[in-house]
C-alpha cells in the first residue's frame, strides 16, 4: 500500500510541537477490542463508521472501544468474585501496565464493547457465557452503564455475573502523536463473538456498524470506500494473517503489549506517518 502524504496543516504543527512552540496533551487510557467471528476467507471483524460531527476521528471505521472510566479502577470487582480468567498480575504482565491499571482496562475492555455493541463477555460462572443480550431489560442496563449511572461492578453484581477475562486477548498497543490535540494511550484486545449473542447497532457515536472481512477491510481502505486511522487498518491486516478467530486468540496469549507511538518522518519530498517495525514486512507485501 502506498502510504500517502500527511497534510501540511498536521506538518506545520508537528515541526512547531518540535520546535517548542505546541503544548502537548496528556494522552487519556483506553481500550478497544477487536471483535472477531469466523467468515468464508479467515476472520471478520466488526466495525463502526464515527459521526462524521465527532470531535476525534470522525467518519472513521473503528473497533469498539472507549475511555478508561474511573470506576473501572474498582478493587471490589475482584474482592467480590466478579472476576474469572488471568489475574490481574497476569494482564498487568501482558498489558506492560501496573495491576490498578491492566484491571482497570479489561474492565474497560468489556463494558465499552457491550455498550457500543451489544456483546457482553461475562457469564453466570467461570465457564458459562450469557447468551442473549437483546431484551428490554439488558437495554436499560447497556445505557445506565453508558451514561455512567452504573458501574460494571454493580451491573455484575445485580446480575450475579462474572467477567470472563479469559475471553479476551492483548493485541498490541499505539498512542496517539506527541503533536496531536487529542491524545489517547489504546491498548488493543481480540475477541470472539461469543456463541448466541448478536451484535446490535447501539452506539449513538456510530453513524453505521458493520461486519467485514478482515482483509476486505483493509482491500476498502485501499480503494479509498472507507477510511480508518492507521492502528485500525494495520490491525486488520495483521488479523487477516491468522486462518480464523481461534487462531487469533492463540497467538494473542504469546503477545505483550509494546506502546507505540507514531512520528512524522521524510519519505522523499513529502512527509508520512512511522509504524512499528513488526508490520514493515506486511505493508511492504501490499
Amino acid at each position: 500500500m502506498q502510504r500517502l502524504p500527511l497534510p501540511e496543516a498536521l506538518v506545520a504543527h508537528a515541526q512547531a510541537y518540535a520546535a517548542g512552540d505546541a503544548p502537548a496533551a496528556e494522552p487519556r487510557d483506553a481500550a478497544t477490542v477487536v471483535l472477531l467471528r469466523p467468515g468464508a476467507d479467515g476472520s471478520e471483524v466488526y466495525l463502526l463508521r464515527r459521526q462524521t460531527s465527532m470531535a476525534f476521528a470522525g467518519g472513521m471505521c473503528v473497533f469498539p472501544g472507549g475511555g478508561v472510566d474511573p470506576r473501572d479502577f474498582d478493587d471490589e470487582l475482584v474482592d467480590r468474585g466478579l472476576w474469572s480468567g488471568p489475574s490481574p498480575a497476569e494482564w498487568a504482565e501482558r498489558l506492560g501496565c501496573d495491576e490498578p491499571k491492566a484491571r482497570a482496562l479489561v474492565c474497560a475492555a468489556v463494558r465499552e464493547t457491550f455498550e457500543e455493541s451489544g456483546v457482553l463477555l461475562a457469564g453466570a460462572s467461570a465457564d458459562e457465557v450469557v447468551a442473549d443480550t437483546t431484551g428490554e431489560d439488558w437495554e436499560a442496563d447497556r445505557v445506565a452503564l453508558e451514561t455512567r449511572e452504573l458501574s460494571l461492578t454493580a451491573f455484575l453484581e445485580n446480575r450475579s455475573l462474572v467477567l470472563r477475562t479469559d475471553l479476551l486477548g492483548a493485541w498490541s498497543g499505539w498512542l496517539t502523536p506527541v503533536f496531536e490535540p487529542r491524545r489517547y494511550r489504546t491498548w488493543f484486545f481480540v475477541a470472539r463473538l461469543p456463541e448466541g449473542q448478536v451484535t446490535r447497532d447501539v452506539s449513538t457515536e456510530s453513524s453505521s456498524v458493520t461486519w467485514s472481512g478482515a482483509l476486505e477491510a483493509v482491500e476498502q481502505v485501499e480503494a479509498e470506500q472507507i477510511m480508518m486511522m492507521p492502528p485500525t487498518w494495520l490491525t486488520c491486516l495483521d488479523v487477516a494473517q491468522h486462518a480464523d478467530p481461534d487462531a487469533v486468540l492463540v497467538e494473542a496469549q504469546g503477545r505483550r503489549v509494546e506502546m507505540f507511538m507514531p512520528e512524522v518522518v521524510a519519505d522523499g519530498d513529502a512527509y508520512i506517518l512511522s509504524t512499528p517495525p513488526a508490520y514493515a514486512a506486511l505493508m511492504a507485501a501490499r
